[in-house]
């Protein structure tokens, strides 16, 4: 097994006033030449986000982009429908850019913040038709056990969101104590796996608050949770 090891406080960061952001790969103004990519997966930004504010209309292609709110409300809109579409956290969202696509991302909440992650993985199909879906996950069904949010599109795994690429997504809250085993969906896959909150250790790496881990050169790895902890999995094909 192999494994990169990437520290929260090792992240890129900007503050815009109305945008704090952090960035695990290069991004922006941010550019680190060892931090370009994990595999498929070329962005993981945890931004938080001023009450009414946002990003405004902007264009993307050939790209899959998945929206995870932490806390708060997003409202998005796109040219395919240009209806504001709420997305609350709970809530996943996932619009594959292909041949073209603008769209506009604001806070929903006018004093509130909002936290959440934007993920970017690259596209096993070029220029296909952009497409847009949003789905509601409970946290009842991660407790200590598996929860899958996002597949690839020719998969036929029911209950999550679909993109062109042979990746998952999923999440899992572990309790305090608990041992837990990933099997990983191709040998030519690896995991990029941060941890949202709590403090874990994988194959003696201790782990706590949005640090990350990238796995990859093996089927399975395990994880023991020191305490309660709230992680996400990015699993990716490591050549594409």
């Amino acid at each position: 097994m192999e494994k990169n090891i990437y520290r929260a406080s090792e992240r890129g960061t900007a503050d815009y006033g109305w945008l704090k952001a952090n960035y695990s790969f290069s991004f922006a103004n941010y550019y680190h030449p060892e931090k370009v990519n994990f595999g498929a997966l070329r962005v993981l930004n945890d931004d938080i986000i001023e009450g009414g504010m946002g990003f405004g209309t902007h264009p993307h292609e050939n790209m899959e982009i998945i929206t995870i709110p932490l806390k708060g409300s997003l409202k998005h809109r796109d040219s395919m429908s240009n209806t504001w579409i709420s997305i609350k956290t709970g809530e996943v969202q996932v619009m594959s850019a292909g041949s073209g696509i603008m769209h506009s991302e604001m806070n929903n909440l006018p004093n509130e913040s909002i936290n959440l992650f934007q993920i970017w993985i690259v596209p096993n199909k070029q220029n296909a038709t952009p497409r847009y879906d949003q789905k509601a996950f409970s946290a009842l069904e991660r407790a200590d056990k598996l929860q899958v949010l996002v597949s690839s599109i020719d998969e036929e795994l029911k209950d999550s969101l679909k993109i062109h690429q042979n990746a998952q997504i999923s999440r899992i809250d572990l309790s305090k104590g608990k041992e837990f085993t990933y099997q990983l969906k191709s040998k030519n896959n690896g995991v990029y796996l941060m941890v949202i909150d709590g403090e874990i250790t994988v194959d003696n790496t201790f782990l706590s608050k949005r640090d990350a881990i990238g796995v990859y050169q093996t089927l399975q790895f395990s994880i023991h949770s020191q305490t309660a902890s709230e992680l996400l999995f990015i699993e990716v094909p490591m050549q594409f």
